[in-house]
């Protein structure tokens, strides 16, 4: 692993890992009514760091796709293992996920996560995908 792809998997982590916090904040926002929801400093704080963390969790763990030895399905659940064993880790921590208002509660913050992150990894794949054709078609 080169010094680059590092700088680089940790930038791309820290970006999306912000912008699915905020994208989740506003849509919070929009589902409680702005009127309704109130962020502290400490709030913002804790959700600029804490999405870092995940993103980098995430992003990191996304490395072990250069390991062509193993299937793809491994590689899956290696990444999402790790990076939602770090997303449920900060979420409890930072208190995202309350675990005392209910197992129905933490079932469908669970959901809305696995959902998320299923939804980005899809769209990585995607472009990674498409990416990998097109260098192909000009190889050929």
């Amino acid at each position: 692993m080169k010094i680059t792809e590092l700088i680089k998997s940790l930038a791309m982590g820290a970006f999306v890992g912000c912008f699915i916090v905020l994208l989740v904040a506003v849509l919070f926002s929009f589902a409680y009514g702005p009127e309704n929801v109130s962020l502290s400093g400490t709030d913002i704080i804790n959700a600029f760091f804490g999405s870092i963390v995940v993103g980098w969790a995430f992003s990191l763990s996304g490395f072990i796709y250069d390991r062509e030895d193993l299937a793809l399905p491994l590689q899956v659940i290696f990444q999402m293992g790790i990076g939602f064993a770090v997303l449920f880790s900060v979420a409890i921590y930072l208190g995202w996920m309350p675990l005392n208002l209910g197992f129905g509660f933490v079932l469908t913050w669970i959901l809305i996560a696995i959902i998320f992150g299923v939804v980005f990894w899809l769209g990585f794949y995607i472009y990674y995908y498409l990416l990998a054709r097109d260098i192909n078609q000009k190889l050929a």
